[in-house]
């Protein structure tokens, strides 16, 4: 048992490091075979006026006439021993620009995480109780078109009614001028972008929790918990509901890349200063080195993600780890 545990710890931390590298090899090919110019994110407009001598010292300055190859292999080393380089934008090292806005990032994402999976499981609940009645068709109904909505699309239509016709909530950013540290002005900034976060994921994952509660509700444990006189509400939350946790826990595990995603696209376009839009001026100003770092990171949370959903299938249902420990000590045993 320790030498198939072993060898499945070490299994995965191989496969990690092997996703890792892979991703860090293609986003960095892919960056610098993309059109468009990384010395004017670093000189900006002095770059039209330089001669092609200057642009050629100013490309070694950087390291960019070096083969793509080299290139990597430079910065991989550089990598590992923790400098990942510094911003051609912000002139300042690529972990000190991030470490600014993280911080954002994980109170939009965090928050709309807890807020999704809160609302997701308690619309499940309520529609599989209400099944085929009118509060269970209206909410399927509403929610159908709501997920439907391009988020870039329901986010301008909400600038334009709230901060442009109304004027009560603010368009962009993460705070007012001078008010970094009020909290009300943080959270009047955070409605407009949190909501559009919830609303175009949050039917999505109430809808799975509403058919996974329906397939426990047909099984045939509850027609013998009905038989012995147990009414409804205790048949779904005492029974069923409980049985859908572990599914429930491995829907939210594979669910945060999705979420994460959709949070980039939102700060994008309100403005708000985090690591969706830090990764959008790294691409379009061709800022390499806080580019790679960006989407190695994103890459790093995703995989993690998948490979935290996968272990938790792996307890759920008997036959995965039945078949995962079959593997395993075959393995071993050769």
């Amino acid at each position: 048992m320790k030498k198939n545990k072993l060898w499945y710890i070490t299994k995965k931390l191989l496969v990690f490091m092997a996703s890792v590298l892979i991703l860090s090899i293609l986003t960095f090919y892919i960056s610098r075979l993309a059109p468009g110019d990384p010395l004017v994110s670093y000189y900006g407009e002095r770059v039209e006026k330089m001669s092609p001598e200057e642009r050629e010292w100013a490309e070694d300055k950087l390291g960019l006439n070096d083969p793509i190859s080299i290139q990597y292999v430079r910065w991989l080393q550089e990598a590992l021993h923790g400098d990942f380089g510094i911003s051609y934008k912000y002139k300042m090292d690529v972990l000190e620009v991030i470490r600014g806005r993280i911080g954002n990032t994980l109170i939009l994402g965090g928050i709309g995480f807890i807020l999704i999976f809160t609302l997701a499981l308690l619309l499940g609940v309520l529609c599989a109780w209400f099944e085929d009645r009118l509060p269970d068709q209206i909410l399927c109904k509403v929610g159908t078109v709501t997920s439907c909505i391009p988020e870039f699309w329901l986010s301008l239509l909400l600038i334009l009614i709230f901060a442009v016709e109304l004027r009560v909530l603010p368009s962009s950013g993460a705070y007012s001028i001078g008010k970094s540290n009020d909290i009300g002005d943080r959270l009047r900034h955070l409605i407009l972008p949190m909501v559009i976060v919830v609303v175009n994921h949050l039917w999505y994952y109430a809808y799975m929790i509403r058919n996974k509660l329906l397939e426990e509700v047909r099984a045939d444990y509850v027609l013998l918990a009905k038989s012995k006189g147990l009414g409804k509400r205790s048949i779904l939350f005492g029974h069923c509901l409980r049985n859908i946790l572990p599914s429930y826990l491995s829907i939210m595990a594979i669910s945060v890349p999705h979420v994460l995603g959709g949070t980039y696209i939102i700060e994008t376009v309100f403005s708000y200063p985090g690591i969706g839009t830090l990764s959008y001026e790294s691409a379009r100003y061709k800022d390499y080195n806080l580019l790679m770092v960006l989407c190695v990171l994103s890459g790093i949370i995703v995989i993690l993600c998948n490979m935290l959903a996968q272990a938790i299938n792996e307890q759920i249902d008997p036959r995965i780890r039945a078949k995962q420990m079959t593997e395993e000590s075959e393995v071993v045993e050769r």
